[in-house]
């Protein structure tokens, strides 16, 4: 893995923040609402590769666009009117502070969120994966697959004494063997990897982007 030199004080005083995430470079890899606060502060990813990105024009958020944000990151449905009501805004201002923060990425989609109750008993694995080799092509091998995967809901690459960890939602246990079996057979690079089968579920909340838009 390629090592930046380390800079002198005066370099490191005229340089941009960087904001360093293992992993793919671009903002697609966060969590969208974090990625977009990252983007607003001018901040840029580190990749594997060492390349980074800065986006240079975004708006700047304020306690009214926090606030939208929070509101439809839970009610993602609220009619425009009563958004506007509850961010203390007319119709047309309240209108206008959506679309630039659609069309400036911060706000990516709208969607619903799915009880998995409703489809009876299911079974959530998290699953700390090592890989064999630590070469570009290794990292693009386990990651090409693991987008291949329904099953896989979630994947982030991390540091420390794992590669990635992922998330896991299938009907049971004994499908959750059969697609471990399927993925190891497919030789996609595991080393070892250690399963976590999820027994409760004590907190699962949106992003708390009031905190990440913080200077």
């Amino acid at each position: 893995m390629p090592q930046e030199r380390l800079k002198s004080d005066r370099e490191r005083e005229n340089s941009p923040a960087r904001f360093l995430v293992t992993g793919k470079s671009g903002p697609e890899n966060l969590d969208a609402t974090a990625a977009s606060v990252l983007d607003l502060a001018g901040l840029s990813r580190g990749a594997r590769t060492g390349l980074t990105k800065t986006r240079s024009e975004t708006p700047r958020l304020d306690a009214r666009d926090i606030k939208i944000l929070a509101i439809l990151q839970r009610e993602g449905r609220i009619p425009k009117a009563a958004l506007a009501e509850r961010v203390n805004l007319s119709a047309t201002p309240c209108w206008e502070r959506l679309r630039r923060l659609e069309e400036a990425g911060i706000i990516e989609s709208y969607g619903a969120q799915i009880s998995l109750k409703a489809f009876g008993p299911v079974a959530i694995v998290f699953v700390e994966i090592e890989i064999e080799s630590h070469r570009s092509e290794d990292f693009a091998r386990f990651e090409g697959a693991v987008t291949r995967i329904p099953e896989i809901v979630e994947c982030w690459a991390v540091g420390g004494g794992i590669d990635y960890l992922c998330k896991v939602v299938v009907r049971n246990l004994s499908d959750y063997q059969a697609l471990v079996e399927k993925i190891l057979g497919d030789q996609v690079g595991i080393r070892r990897y250690y399963s976590y089968v999820v027994t409760s579920a004590v907190k699962n909340e949106p992003m708390p982007v009031g905190l990440l838009a913080q200077p």
